[in-house]
C-alpha cells in the first residue's frame, strides 16, 4: 500500500498520531536534497563570515571595520525580509532558492578578486545578508509542499534548526582549520563551491512548481502589503511574536559571555562552555521532543514552555560560578524546543498564498531580534554588574512572555483540528 494514500492515517489528528521520528523525514528524497544543501549553505555562510572578518582586519588593521563585517551579517535581515517578501509567493520556489545560491555565489566570487576594495567587500556581505531571509523563508514554504503541512513539515524544520544551531558549536572551529591551512581569499573560495553545489542539489534534487501568488503590483509594495496582512491577523501576530519575545531576551548571556567568565575567574576554556550550553541544551530538547512527543503534546506544551522558558536566568541573582552557569544556561536552551509545536500552529494557520511572506517575515525578524537583543544586553552591562542584566532580561523576558502567552489564547493563537499529515516519498 503505498504511503502517500493512507487516507486513514492522514486524517487522524495529532492526539491520535504517535510521533513519526526523524528517520521518516529523511525518506523522502527531495527532503534529502534539501538538507545537503542546506549543510552546503550554512558551511559557505560560517566560513565566508570568518574569513571575510580576517580578510578585512589584514587590509584595514582596523577592529572596527572587522567587527562591522560580523555585524553586517545581522543588520539587513530585517530590510531583506520586509523589502522582498513577496519573492518568496511571487515566483516558484526552487527559482528562487538556486537564483539566492547563485547570487551569493556571485559576491564570493568578487570577494575573492585581489584588489577589490575593503567598501566593496563589505557591500558584498550586507548584499548576501539581506538575500538570506528571503532564501530562508522560501525554503520554509517549500517544505510544507515537500513534506507537507504536517508533523512531516515540522520534523523537517526541526533537522534544519538543529543543523543551524550545531553549525554555531562547530562552524569556527571548521573556519579556523581552514584558515589555518588557506589565505582568508583561499577559505573564501571554498564557499564559492559550497554556493554553487548548493544550487545544483536544489536544481536536480527538487521538484519545479508553481507559484503560490500571482505578482500584479510592484515587488516591494506587494512584499510591504502582505507584511499588513500578516500583522492584521491577530492569531498570526501572536505566533510570531511567540518566536520573536523569547529570543530576544534568551540571547543576553551569550552577548555577555566573556565579561561574566571574568567576573567570575573562569579561563578561555570556561567562555567556550558558556557560549556552547545553551545550543547543547536547545539540541537535546529539540531531539527529544521531535522523537518522543505526539504532535498533540508539542502542541499543548508551546504556551506554557514559552511563558516559562526564561526562568533559568532568575538563578543569576545569586552570581552563579561555572557549573551552576551551565546548567542554567543549558535549561533556557531546552526551552526552546516549543517552538516545534509553534510551527505546526503557524503553517496550519497561515494562509498558503501569504505563506513564503510570512515565514520570510518570521525569520528575518527572529534574526533581528536576536542582534537586538544582544545590542541591549551589552548597552545594559555598560551600567549594571553582568549577573544583574541576565536576571532583569529574565524578569522582563518572562512579564512579556506571559502577557503574550495570554493573548495568544484569547486571539485563539492554536489552531482547532490541525491534522497530520501522510508520509511522503
Amino acid at each position: 500500500m503505498s504511503t502517500e494514500t493512507c487516507a486513514g492515517a492522514a486524517a487522524a489528528a495529532p492526539d491520535a498520531a504517535p510521533p513519526q521520528g526523524y528517520g521518516a523525514v529523511f525518506r523522502v528524497r527531495e527532503f534529502r536534497a534539501v538538507f545537503a544543501a542546506h549543510l552546503l549553505s550554512l558551511l559557505g555562510v560560517v566560513v565566508s563570515e570568518i574569513a571575510l572578518t580576517v580578510l578585512v582586519y589584514e587590509l584595514t588593521r582596523s577592529p572596527l571595520l572587522s567587527a562591522l563585517t560580523f555585524a553586517l551579517g545581522l543588520l539587513p535581515y530585517l530590510i531583506g525580509g520586509t523589502l522582498f517578501a513577496s519573492v518568496a509567493d511571487r515566483y516558484p520556489a526552487r527559482r528562487v532558492l538556486v537564483v539566492c545560491d547563485l547570487i551569493c555565489a556571485s559576491c564570493v566570487a568578487v570577494m575573492i578578486v585581489p584588489g577589490t576594495p575593503v567598501a566593496a567587500l563589505l557591500a558584498l556581505r550586507v548584499l548576501i545578508a539581506a538575500i538570506a531571509p528571503v532564501f530562508t523563508g522560501t525554503r520554509m514554504a517549500a517544505l510544507t509542499d515537500i513534506l507537507g503541512e504536517g508533523d512531516l513539515f515540522v520534523l523537517g524544520r526541526s533537522i534544519l534548526r538543529i543543523v543551524s544551531q550545531s553549525a554555531q558549536l562547530a562552524g569556527f572551529g571548521v573556519g579556523g582549520i581552514l584558515l589555518a591551512v588557506f589565505s582568508p581569499r583561499g577559505a573564501i573560495t571554498i564557499t564559492l563551491g559550497t554556493f554553487l553545489a548548493s544550487a545544483a542539489l536544489l536544481r536536480f534534487g527538487t521538484k519545479a512548481r508553481p507559484a503560490r501568488a500571482r505578482g500584479g503590483a510592484a515587488l516591494m509594495r506587494e512584499s510591504l502589503s502582505g507584511a499588513r496582512k500578516v500583522f492584521a491577523d491577530r492569531r498570526i501576530r501572536a505566533q510570531i511574536l511567540l518566536f520573536w519575545i523569547p529570543t530576544m531576551f534568551v540571547v543576553a548571556p551569550e552577548a555577555l559571555a566573556a565579561p561574566y567568565a571574568e567576573h567570575i575567574g573562569a579561563g578561555p576554556a570556561a567562555l567556550g562552555l558558556l557560549m556552547c550550553a545553551m545550543p547543547v541544551g536547545h539540541i537535546a530538547a529539540e531531539l527529544w521532543v521531535g522523537a518522543r512527543l505526539s504532535p498533540r503534546t508539542r502542541s499543548r506544551i508551546v504556551l506554557p514552555v514559552a511563558a516559562a522558558s526564561l526562568l533559568p536566568y532568575f538563578g543569576y541573582a545569586a552570581e552563579p560560578g561555572l557549573g551552576l552557569s551551565v546548567l542554567l544556561l543549558v535549561l533556557a536552551g531546552a526551552g526552546g524546543a516549543y517552538v516545534l509545536g509553534l510551527d505546526q500552529w503557524f503553517v496550519a494557520t497561515v494562509p498558503e498564498e501569504l505563506r513564503g511572506r510570512a515565514m520570510t517575515l518570521m525569520t528575518a525578524g527572529l534574526m533581528t531580534v536576536q542582534g537586538a537583543g544582544m545590542a541591549l544586553a551589552g548597552l545594559a552591562a555598560e551600567f549594571w554588574p553582568v549577573h544583574q542584566v541576565v536576571t532583569g532580561a529574565g524578569v522582563i523576558g518572562t512579564v512579556l512572555s506571559v502577557l503574550l502567552v495570554l493573548e495568544a489564547r484569547r486571539a485563539g493563537a492554536e489552531p482547532k483540528t490541525p491534522e497530520a499529515a501522510p508520509v511522503r516519498t
